[in-house]
């Protein structure tokens, strides 16, 4: 891939099904990149960074800015302005100056109050397989992208063409109330109201960012590209039909941020020490079990958005096999690793077993993946504790033969280890790919 020493350009993105820990991550790197950059998805996937004893939950805005950098939202990633709204409000109070370090694309579509609407009926509809969304809008506001009826930000601040494409929205998903019988109301003029509100607050802030982000990089400034949810959730490539509506893959940076394949330099893969899962479809290591539970427990494994409790399972070997093949991973952050401390033994799936059948492939149906058996090493744990350690040297011999036994199976190093939430609880590996990736 050329020259490391001038690589600039990185993609983070979770590598199982989100929640991983990609917003402390990029917290930890955004000192040395210029723009951090959200490249899709919406505000049903929550970031949560600790500094000290404030804890920020990032929905939207991509958690570089708590570091001063430019924030870009991208125009692959659907907006609530209202969510957006409150997301800067919050901001704000703790003293960050929002306005001026967030640009928003005016290519990014809209998300309107029917898109939820439209989600729930949806969910709840008799003879539908439930996908367990956040009832955001955010798939619906999707489909009206791909659909070619949707409404970006460039529209919403056209206050004359605005009215018009509402109006005609509007009057869809209403014919679609209708026909399915659903007895909620919207008043619309009202929405068309707050929505022009919305815009006045956020027009200063609205950019064609696919320029500033070529432009900054052509003057020689790093750009971060801050994945959302995780690659098993990837709208081609995750567990279909239970994944989310964009493309949560390294690929989806390119798309989703207006910049060439050629400018990304590195892809970096964050994974916990085990697995979760959040919502509904297959989980072939999932533990619904003490084991689980107490993995929940002392991960505090429950959504930062919904505080959904996550579904917990050992870590498996052929899905970060699968999820680096696609992204291209030149290397794996590890996180949470301290949650296993007090494991005496701990199970890493290797192979599946599916009808009798062992492989190490993937499957691409779901009754496939559901019908995994998952086939486990068992390795000794350690009796120490890992928290908050800072150097690879000061781990406990057994976590050493786990991340190593890891690394080895998956076919990629670990060049960062995370033993808690705090920043500093952090170990970079010296002479890794990783440390010469982000410089």
């Amino acid at each position: 891939m050329g020259d490391l020493v001038s690589m600039n350009n990185i993609i983070i993105l979770g590598a199982q099904w989100g929640d991983e820990g990609k917003g402390k991550v990029v917290d930890l790197l955004a000192d040395r990149f210029d723009i951090v950059t959200r490249y899709q998805g919406g505000h049903n996937a929550g970031h949560t960074v600790y500094v000290g004893p404030q804890k920020f939950v990032l929905k939207l805005i991509p958690s570089g800015i708590l570091r001063g950098k430019r924030a870009v939202i991208g125009n692959g990633v659907v907006i609530d302005p209202g969510a957006l709204l409150d997301e800067i409000r919050a901001l704000e109070k703790v003293g960050i100056n929002v306005a001026e370090h967030l640009s928003i694309s005016n290519r990014a579509h809209v998300i309107f109050p029917f898109h939820r609407l439209v989600e729930k009926a949806s969910e709840a509809r008799e003879g539908r397989v439930a996908i367990g969304t956040t009832s955001r809008g955010i798939g619906p506001c999707y489909e009206d992208k791909i659909a070619r009826r949707g409404i970006r930000v460039a529209d919403l601040l056209d206050r004359d063409n605005f009215r018009a494409q509402f109006d005609a929205l509007a009057a869809d998903k209403q014919t679609f109330a209708d026909a399915f019988h659903i007895p909620d109301k919207i008043d619309y003029e009202k929405v068309r109201g707050e929505y022009e509100e919305f815009a006045s607050r956020i027009r200063d802030m609205v950019c064609d960012t696919s320029r500033l982000l070529n432009q900054s990089m052509a003057a020689g400034k790093r750009v971060l590209f801050e994945g959302a949810q995780g690659t098993m959730l990837d709208v081609d490539h995750g567990t279909y039909p239970f994944v989310t509506s964009s493309s949560a893959s390294a690929g989806g940076a390119c798309t989703g941020a207006g910049v060439a394949p050629t400018r990304i330099h590195g892809v970096l893969g964050v994974s916990k020490a085990y697995v979760t899962r959040v919502g509904s479809g297959p989980f072939p290591t999932e533990l619904a079990d003490a084991d689980g539970e107490l993995i929940r427990k002392k991960g505090n494994e429950f959504g930062a958005v919904t505080g959904r409790p996550r579904r917990c399972g050992w870590f498996d070997v052929p899905l970060l096999r699968y999820t680096a093949a696609i992204n291209g991973f030149d290397s794996i952050i590890i996180t949470k690793l301290d949650v296993l401390d007090e494991f005496p033994a701990i199970k890493v799936c290797t192979g599946y077993k599916i009808n009798g059948r062992v492989t190490d492939e993937f499957p691409a149906t779901s009754c496939e993946t559901e019908a995994i058996e998952a086939v486990y090493e068992t390795l000794p744990g350690w009796h120490g504790s890992t928290r908050g350690a800072t150097s690879y040297e000061a781990l406990p011999d057994g976590a050493k033969r786990y991340l190593g036994y890891l690394s080895e199976q998956v076919g990629v190093e670990i060049g960062c280890i995370s033993t808690g939430p705090e920043r500093n609880e952090t170990i970079l590996i010296p002479g890794s790919r990783f440390a010469k990736l982000v410089g």
